[in-house]
């Protein structure tokens, strides 16, 4: 998660997940505390040793590499939390499809929805990129056999797949946020120095940058341009002459339960409670305050959470109860409240007082996206569309 400038508890996350981020982050003080980053630092040792050993033993061809037999294109980071891959996986996607090309989206498939067979972030992306097909399989290299062979995809986008090392692939496109470029507290640092978990958020050392053909800074419009300087120069030096495109999220529209989309204009000055369950919850409220919006009550929960029809209403009338007229969620949050468990749910739990609505976001290009676009033309073999909406 990113809390660019403030504390996760500003954002009322959860109280042991705000420790953790406030500790590595190294806004608690005092000497349990840094005996405590101490104890996570020592932690981070034999992680960090065993995953550089995993990359060198992939770089000498210790490790087998397999060749899917059609242009694959990675998206992935170097942070646990979100840094907005799912818009991007769309965007992608989108434009692959508009130059022709039958594409595939590959994922894990982590924390799958109870009776649907699928995880939330599958459900979004089916709703962002209609025709798609999508394979959620841990085996990325038996998913992309699937995709080929069942799905006629001509080329696949590996979603999450920086570390996922044994599927090669033609483009490596690595995401950078800018508010927290290698983890809490490291956009402060000099360098924007991070660590390796547990001590920090980072998968792996961020020497591991150097495997990136392409650089996307994410939210690149939440920082200063003296803090944006700063982080450009941090990557330059992990990746020497890697180009780096500057994306931002920008929100395109508010979408109800059905699935009906409408305008923006409506929400601006409007009192509103908020809800999610996403990686990075601060991001969604700095949206929330770009519309213009008076957040009424906003409650986060953890990554991937599915709630429930009784935590719906519970929390919309408590929004309800603080004067709001609206309850916003991010798109991810509003796929869950159409599935099948929560339909059946919903037969024995009051109405919620508010009407739902997700706010859409589309990634955007405020540089422009002509490297991108050269890369993944390159990386298809054939020219593809330009840019193209997505959301998360």
């Amino acid at each position: 998660m990113r809390f660019p400038g403030r504390s996760p508890r500003a954002y009322n996350v959860p109280v042991t997940e705000a420790a953790y981020l406030d500790l590595i982050a190294g806004r608690t003080r005092g000497p349990w505390a840094a005996a405590l980053r101490l104890g996570l630092l020592s932690a981070s040792l034999p992680y960090g040793l065993a995953v550089r050993t995993r990359n060198r033993a992939f770089d000498l061809g210790l490790k087998p590499v397999h060749r899917a037999g059609a242009p694959v294109i990675s998206v992935g980071n170097l942070t646990c939390g979100g840094t907005g891959k799912t818009p991007i996986v769309a965007d992608l996607c989108l434009r692959l499809q508009a130059g022709g090309r039958r594409p595939a989206a590959l994922s894990r498939g982590y924390r799958s929805l109870e009776g649907e067979g699928a995880n939330d972030e599958k459900l979004l992306l089916d709703a962002l990129m209609p025709g798609v097909p999508q394979v959620q399989n841990p085996d990325r290299v038996a998913g992309a056999k699937l995709a080929l062979q069942e799905h006629g995809a001509d080329c696949l986008v590996l979603d999450d797949g920086f570390q996922h090392r044994r599927l090669g692939r033609d483009l490596d496109v690595a995401l950078i946020d800018a508010t927290a470029p290698f983890g809490p507290g490291s956009l402060r640092r000099p360098g924007c120095r991070g660590r390796v978990l547990p001590a920090g958020l980072l998968r792996e050392s961020a020497a591991g940058l150097r495997r990136a053909d392409l650089i996307l800074l994410t939210r690149c419009d939440a920082i200063t341009a003296d803090e944006r300087a700063a982080v450009e120069s941090a990557l330059t030096e992990r990746a020497p002459g890697t180009p780096v495109v500057p994306v931002a999220f920008a929100p395109t529209a508010l979408i109800d339960v059905a699935g009906a989309a409408r305008s923006l204009d409506g929400a601006r000055g409007a009192r509103v409670g908020a809800f999610c369950g996403i990686g990075n919850p601060a991001g969604f409220r700095a949206t929330l305050e770009g519309l213009g919006v008076d957040v009424a009550t906003f409650e986060p929960r953890p990554d991937h959470h599915a709630h429930t029809p009784a935590d719906v209403a519970a929390i919309a009338q408590r929004a309800a109860d603080a004067g709001a007229t609206a309850l916003l969620c991010t798109e991810k949050d509003l796929v869950k409240l159409r599935t099948k468990t929560f339909a059946a749910a919903s037969s024995t739990n009051p109405e919620p007082p508010l009407p739902i609505f997700a706010v859409r976001i589309a990634a955007t290009y405020p540089q422009g996206d002509a490297a991108l676009t050269a890369a993944l033309t390159k990386a298809a073999g054939s020219p593809v569309g330009g840019t193209n909406e997505g959301a998360m």
